[in-house]
């Protein structure tokens, strides 16, 4: 079993030291020139996250490479699938303390310091249940995007992921759904839409087989819209 230990103190958090992980060598890119280091964010089976690293693996990310992985909940196997790619991966979970805003804006301000300590140019909330607030927010402007499971603006905000939002589509009688990447900014669910997928909806789908349907147009939206980040952003580190 791996170890976990702590990152340094000016970085604060938890890191897992993963047997195996990428050496400097392989976090270059294939040109030679530094690669855009990219935080992926999560908070369980890691399903988007694999897609992910397979599209790093497969080249298809270009100059991107997910150097972090941090689940905001323990037990995760998103953490798991991390550890076996060779990523370092960890917990940073909410402090249950503090009132609802302050907890979102504390959870916020170390997962900003752990991203401009590891210089990342690129987050990406991928099935990520906790909302960030705070400075990361304007410090990351144009660099956080986030998958939704719905066409937004549509079944957004408050209240809206998982089979919460499968239940309202089914519930509204729509005749599509299915998921959009957005850029992050200071509301939920609000910023500009990079792109979406779409699905029928069926007659007689529950929000389960709803969801199984979008949860393979959300495996190429996530990857679609980190590869046109990646192409946005080019050698313009953070």
């Amino acid at each position: 079993m791996n170890e976990w230990f702590p990152l340094g103190p000016e970085q604060g958090g938890v890191v897992e030291d993963t047997a195996g992980a990428r050496g400097p060598e392989e976090a270059g890119t294939r040109g030679g020139a530094p690669p855009l280091k990219i935080l992926v964010l999560v908070s369980g089976g890691g399903t988007n996250l694999q897609a992910l690293i397979d599209a790093e693996q497969s080249g298809a990310l270009g100059d991107g490479r997910i150097v972090l992985v941090i689940s905001d909940r323990e037990g995760v196997y998103a953490l798991e699938r991390a550890r076996l790619a060779g990523i370092p991966g960890g917990v940073e979970a909410p402090d249950r303390s503090l009132p609802r805003q302050a907890r979102r804006r504390e959870l916020s301000d170390r997962i900003l310091a752990l991203a401009r300590g590891r210089g990342i140019g690129l987050i990406i909330l991928a099935g990520f249940l906790s909302i960030l607030g705070g400075e990361i927010i304007g410090a990351y402007a144009g660099r956080i995007i986030n998958l939704h499971p719905a066409l937004l603006p549509k079944y957004g905000g408050k209240g809206m992921y998982g089979e919460y939002v499968h239940r309202a589509v089914l519930a509204a009688g729509e005749g599509e759904s299915g998921c959009t990447v957005h850029l992050v900014d200071g509301g939920t669910d609000t910023g500009p839409i990079l792109l979406q997928r779409r699905v029928p909806v069926l007659a007689g789908d529950s929000p389960e087989s709803l969801a199984r349907r979008i949860h393979g147009e959300e495996h190429r939206a996530i990857v679609e819209a980190a590869v046109l980040m990646v192409k946005r952003l080019g050698g313009r580190a953070y």
